[in-house]
């Protein structure tokens, strides 16, 4: 058996993981909803991992912060609402069958059905794994998810999510505060639209860093925002 902290690719090459996903991603642009495909999935699945190595966290935890970042979104293929703890069935069964030990199942399950549903409750973290994972997913806010590409015709969070240029998030255990820096074209979104949209997704980020020891910061255009 493969050691735990090399899951990972295997359930990567999963033949149902994929199909998952790509149904998933389907199913949400047939209903206007932004890009939550491989190139969503995988960078939660990097930044999760890459936020718990900037913290000290060891390879066997970075491994699962991937792999519920990888499968966090799959329940979207069954349906929109309540996909958190669709997702974490799924991931239940697949992980499971990829024999990967019971013991990783119940923390990447547990992570995918705390990280928040648009119709259910608000994610919370309650491990390093989950709060990783909310982190990592609410931070995945950028124009290339955005489907649409003519601004007259995009709704409030469209405009927003485009707007944004670039984004990326980040620990240091020696600085203090996990912060996440945005570049924001403001002709199209200002400032307080952003921060009242994403005001949920905020405040969950505020409470995953919290459950890592850390404050959070949320830096746009070079601005820290209270």
């Amino acid at each position: 058996m493969e050691e735990k902290w090399d899951q990972f690719p295997r359930v990567k090459r999963d033949p149902e993981v994929r199909a998952l996903v790509g149904a998933a991603d389907d199913r949400l642009r047939a209903i206007g909803l932004n890009e939550h495909g491989f190139r969503h999935v995988c960078l939660v699945a990097d930044t999760a991992s890459r936020l718990l190595r900037e913290l000290g966290f060891d390879g066997h935890v970075q491994d699962q912060a991937r792999i519920a970042g990888l499968l966090h979104d799959i329940g979207n293929a069954i349906a929109r609402e309540h996909h958190a703890l669709t997702g974490a069935r799924l991931a239940d069964s697949i992980l499971s069958r990829l024999d990967v030990p019971h013991g990783d199942i119940a923390v990447v399950t547990g992570a995918i059905a705390s990280h928040g549903d648009d119709h259910g409750s608000p994610g919370i973290a309650t491990d390093a794994v989950s709060a990783a994972l909310i982190l990592a997913d609410k931070s995945d806010v950028h124009r290339s998810r955005v489907w649409r590409r003519d601004t007259s015709h995009m709704d409030r969070h469209d405009l927003v999510g485009f707007s944004v240029l670039s984004s990326w998030i980040r620990a240091d255990r020696r600085s203090g505060p996990i912060r996440w820096n945005l570049e924001q074209d403001s002709a199209i979104a200002t400032e307080r639209e952003f921060l009242n949209l994403f005001a949920e997704q905020l405040r969950m980020c505020e409470q995953a860093a919290r459950c890592l020891g850390c404050s959070f910061r949320i830096v746009l255009s070079g601005v820290a925002c209270e």
